[in-house]
This record gives C-alpha cells, structure tokens and sequence, in this order.
C-alpha cells in the first residue's frame, strides 16, 4: 500500500480521535477496514482512496459479498467509509461522496446472546478458589456480572476506580466516558478478598495498579480473559457458546427480567442511546410473561 493511502487514512483516523476521543480498538479497525479497501483499489490501478468511486465501492462491496462475508459486515465497511468521505468532503478535499447513494445491506435485528440465571450460578462456581489464578477469575467474573463491564473495561480495571467504602467502581468507556457502578455486596466480598491476598500472590511483591494482574503481574488480555471463560464454562458443563460479552448480555437482561428500569440499564450499561438499550427487552421474556400472568385477567 502507496504513502497515499497511507496519508488518508491517517488523517481521518487523527481526526476521529481528536473529535470523538473513540478508544484505540475502535481506531484500529476503522483502520483495518480502511487499508483493506485500499489494497482493493491498488489492485485495480486506483490511486488513492479519495480518487474512487461509487462503482468502486460497490465492487468492493460486492467482493466481500462474494467470499461469504455477512451483510452486517458489509454494512459496517460501509459504514466506515462513509465517515472516510465525508470526513475529507468536509475538509474541501473531495468535491463528492462516492457512498451518498449506496444503500446498506438490509439487516436483521440481532438479539444478544445470554444465559440463563442458573448457567451464570454454574460459571461462577466454576473457579477452584483454593488457586490464586482461579480466585482472580472467579473475582473478574463477579465483578463483570455484577456490573455489566465491557471486557476490555474489565481488565484494564486500575485499584484507584474502586471505592469499597462506597461500593462502587468508576469505569472509563467508550469515547472516555466517566460512569460509577455500584458492585452490589456479593462482588464487593469477592473484590476484598482478592486484594487481601491473592492479588498479591500474584503480583510477587511487584508493584502494580493493574486490579487484576495476569500471573506476571501486567494487564491481562482480552484474548488470555477469554480463554480463562472457555475453561471455566467447560469446567461448569455449560454447552452455549461464552464469550466476555455474554455475562454483559446477562447483567442486562437479568436486570429487565427482574424489573429494572430501561433508562438505568442504559445508564449503567454505558450506552449513549436508549435505542441501543431497547434490544434487550426482546430477551426478556421471562419478566414479561409473569407481569402478563399477574396483571391480565385471563392471565
């Protein structure tokens, strides 16, 4: 890939992380779709980014298409590449944008995948206590059931955001948006105790503000937290697929099924839009069947 491209797509990303203060993952894969639209263009004697279009983008697309990418992939390329134009249209250097009349993949509605109450009481058990690795896991799933966390808020969690006198944790999300999340008494034990001692089994007599050290005492992965979920859910017998993600799914859904108010899920879940919030009143089914048999006549 030419400096040309290379220049584009750095301008564009400078100016997402200047304006909307978006978390580096974010910017590594409006990068990543980026370079790979580039590389399509270079094959097709295409000179920069800016010089395609829409026919461009439409074989592109199509291309994907092809090779069994998903409609919400394309949909997502799609959608990185309209901030690309409209970002350098605004910046007067493109007199138009090739994607104003490409329409996006029609998309399903995508529910989240969760668990049940009774698998998430199996996951939790899952850690052998007695091992300080399986304590710091067994504290980590606590906690992010406890406070429906994005993972990678999880592990890059400092011991300054905590306050166990307050029982609450200040995370940093999305956009470096500032939430506090109350952590509820169970994992507020667990957070206590593993800072008592296995945390600093852990650590070795290293200094560390990383809450949650991996055994050589730095910031664990996201890909390491993972796999430590796989092993215990296989240890629970729990079939589903889990990911780090799924016991988010499982705070807020179980959070709805039990009555919480949708504008507090929002708010603890860290979304900017309550539409984004609204998804999980599609999975929870359980509550909804019991408000209908208590309230209904016929119920």
């Amino acid at each position: 890939m030419s400096d040309g491209y290379s220049m584009e797509i750095d301008q564009f990303i400078d100016a997402l992380w200047i304006e909307r203060g978006l978390s580096a993952n974010t910017l590594a894969a409006y990068r990543r779709d980026l370079r790979q639209f580039a590389d399509f263009l270079d094959e097709r004697g295409i000179a920069s980014l800016k010089a395609a279009d829409a026919g461009a983008l439409q074989g592109f697309l199509a291309s994907r298409l092809k090779s069994g990418h998903s409609n919400r992939s394309a949909a997502r390329f799609l959608s990185t590449l309209r901030g690309f134009y409209r970002y350098h249209l605004r910046e007067n250097r493109i007199d138009r944008d090739p994607t104003q009349f490409i329409d996006s993949p029609r998309l399903g509605r995508s529910l989240p995948k969760s668990i049940s109450e009774a698998d998430v009481e199996r996951l939790l058990a899952a850690p052998n206590v007695e091992d300080p690795i399986d304590f710091r896991d067994r504290t980590m799933l606590e906690l992010l059931y406890a406070c429906g966390l994005r993972v990678t808020e999880l592990t890059g969690l400092q011991v300054s955001q905590l306050s166990l006198n307050q029982g609450v944790v200040r995370v940093v999300g999305k956009g470096d948006k500032e939430r506090l999340i109350p952590i509820g008494e169970e994992a507020l034990s667990w957070v206590q105790q593993f800072l008592a001692g296995p945390r600093q089994v852990l650590l070795k007599e290293r200094m560390s503000e990383v809450l949650f050290p991996s055994n050589r005492g730095g910031q664990m992965t996201r890909q390491t937290f993972w796999y430590r979920i796989k092993l215990h859910a296989k240890r629970a017998g729990i079939e589903a697929h889990l990911s780090p993600h799924t016991l988010r799914h499982a705070f807020a859904t179980h959070l709805i099924n039990h009555g919480a108010d949708l504008r507090v899920v929002q708010m603890l879940l860290g979304h900017s839009d309550l539409t984004t919030t609204q998804i999980y009143t599609h999975v929870a089914r359980h509550r909804m069947q019991q408000l209908h048999a208590q309230h209904h006549p016929r119920g």
